[in-house]
């Protein structure tokens, strides 16, 4: 609580509105709040020196204890169990994790509940507003953690993001390819040094219940699954197409998903519902496996014609598609570095240098 000195309590009364600095904000620097004071004769005499006072305290106090860089919703059971944490919207540009985790919220009971569920629909406030991956500082907070409490706006959201994942027994972080990639649905994890934490994580995939489970280099920073990965808690991570839209279809796969890892996990009563079908599992602990966007860069910027669709088996040396320039004058054609799966592919028609235009799941 902020103590304004006597002389401001004997003012305590309406509300003034006040401007003091806020990084939530981004470049806006300032946000107005409102401030408890009467408008007695005494407040308006008061000096420039006495407001200074003022905003500084608060600014301190902003300091010590930040505003919430994300909204959420928290759902404590009457049982004890372990602690799930769930988010969505870590890029502004994914909607289904948004939609699924908001239906979450009514369909997740807290008198049938075991433990504690955290839902965060959108992580990345300012990215969302500009309906884009990043926020202004163009910052990929997927890239960014575990941020810091005092740097742009996406290290400040890193930073808190990080602290919440270190509070949970149990993450997972619902992905899509956003407005430029279409992705297969798929759940992945890190391959953990701790083989306990390991065998939860596989545990997690196999029961969220997608069609592929990708095991890839545990070495990979900046993420939120390399924040649980150094805190030791198990944390898996999903996508699930893109494009730019929205998929009734992947919206209520990542709601039973979710439901399915709460059910294996004993937070709630009853048992996982899962596809007929196996899951394609693989484990790749190569160097750089799991990293999207080094797959098949593109050598330069222009307009990307695929030569292959989403789901596609393809052979080594196969053309995946070409880019030319504006006028057409200068084409490239990207081929296929190994044979396998096309599992991301990148379907909004620009494209700029250095960008991945498709990632295979090695044969």
């Amino acid at each position: 609580m902020i103590d304004f000195g006597s002389q401001s309590r004997q003012r305590l009364g309406r509300f003034a509105p006040f401007l003091v600095r806020s990084p939530r904000f981004g470049n806006l620097g300032y946000v107005k709040i409102s401030v408890p004071f009467s408008i007695q004769q005494d407040f308006v005499k008061s000096s420039r020196a006495e407001l200074e006072i003022l905003r500084t305290s608060i600014e301190n106090e902003l300091e010590k204890h930040p505003l919430p860089m994300f909204a959420r919703h928290e759902i404590a059971g009457r049982q004890p169990g372990p602690h799930l944490l769930i988010t969505g919207g870590v890029h502004g540009d994914e909607f289904e994790p948004m939609a699924a985790i908001r239906q979450l919220m009514s369909l997740v009971n807290a008198e049938e509940l075991r433990g504690r569920v955290t839902l965060v629909p959108v992580v990345n406030e300012p990215a969302f507003r500009l309906g884009q991956r990043a926020a202004e500082d163009g910052r990929d907070l997927a890239r960014t953690c575990p941020g810091r409490a005092d740097g742009s706006i996406t290290e400040q959201i890193a930073f808190q993001l990080s602290e919440l994942i270190r509070s949970a027994d149990l993450y997972i972080d619902l992905h899509t390819g956003g407005t430029r990639l279409m992705v297969l649905p798929l759940s992945g994890y890190t391959l953990h040094a701790n083989a306990e934490v390991l065998a939860q994580q596989r545990k997690m995939a196999r029961a969220f219940g997608l069609p592929i489970i990708w095991g890839t280099d545990p070495n990979l920073n900046g993420r939120s699954l390399s924040v649980a990965r150094d805190a030791n808690v198990p944390a898996i991570y999903t996508e699930y197409e893109g494009g730019g839209r929205i998929s009734v279809e992947g919206v209520w796969a990542y709601i039973q998903g979710c439901l399915n890892v709460m059910y294996e996990f004993g937070l709630l009563a009853g048992q996982p519902i899962l596809p007929h079908d196996p899951p394609l599992i693989v484990e790749d602990d190569r160097q750089g496996a799991g990293h999207m966007q080094i797959n098949h860069p593109a050598p330069c910027e222009g307009f990307f014609n695929a030569a292959v669709t989403l789901g596609q088996e393809v052979q080594a040396d196969q053309v995946l598609g070409t880019i030319v320039d504006s006028l057409g004058q200068r084409e490239e054609t990207i081929r296929a570095r190994y044979a396998g799966l096309v599992i991301v592919l990148h379907t909004f028609p620009r494209v700029e240098a250095g960008v991945s235009v498709a990632v295979i799941l090695e044969s």
